[in-house]
């Protein structure tokens, strides 16, 4: 039976035996039987690779941190995390620059994760904009589905990938699944990873 460990854009955790192309944490988020117990234990939510420099980790050790997983780097943003700087550090040093340009200086890494997480935390009917002034790679809502943004279309999300395309709604109010401020790096020059099943629709 699969783990309690991929996130979707929405950033609940769920139980699917799709594969992710990225990993992350949230903190220790489950028990000694490999049950989560709370949805998040600490405020740096980040984005990691699925390998690095050979180190091998046991899922869901007790006492350590939870691996999450995420079918890209698009939905990782939608649910509020952000790279890692140890494990994606080009990608990291990309992010910071364009948050200190499009958003304020950082003083510490730790108001960029306080930031996020107010905006994740913060209900979704809060977090409306109009869709055409929401830049490709960001996620919203749609009768409680999410869809990738890109170009004049919209991309449905599903664990194993994304399965069919939709003509993008001119002029329409939306619930936005990315945080304000991922939406805005997203617009000021960050491309994220989006996952290989979105060229076969366009």
């Amino acid at each position: 039976m699969p783990l309690q460990n991929r996130v979707t854009p929405f950033g609940e955790i769920i139980a699917t035996p799709e594969r992710g192309a990225f990993m992350g944490n949230r903190g220790c988020l489950h028990n000694e039987r490999r049950e989560l117990v709370r949805p998040f234990a600490v405020k740096r939510w980040i984005i990691c690779l699925l390998e690095y420099k050979g180190i091998r980790l046991e899922i869901m050790k007790p006492g350590r941190y939870t691996q999450l997983f995420f079918l890209d780097e698009a939905t990782a943003l939608a649910a509020g995390h952000r790279p890692c700087a140890l494990c994606r550090r080009e990608a990291y040093r990309e992010f910071t620059t364009l948050w200190q340009t499009a958003i304020a200086p950082i003083h510490s890494i730790d108001e960029v994760d306080a930031l996020l997480h107010r905006e994740r935390v913060s209900p979704l009917e809060t977090r409306r904009a109009r869709l055409d002034t929401l830049p490709d790679g960001c996620f919203i809502a749609l009768e409680r589905k999410p869809y990738l943004i890109q170009g004049d279309c919209l991309a449905e999300w599903t664990a194993g990938g994304y399965i069919k395309r939709v003509a993008r709604p001119a002029d329409r109010e939306v619930s936005v699944l990315t945080p304000p401020s991922l939406v805005r790096i997203i617009a000021a020059g960050y491309v994220p990873q989006i996952h290989q099943s979105v060229t076969a629709l366009f």
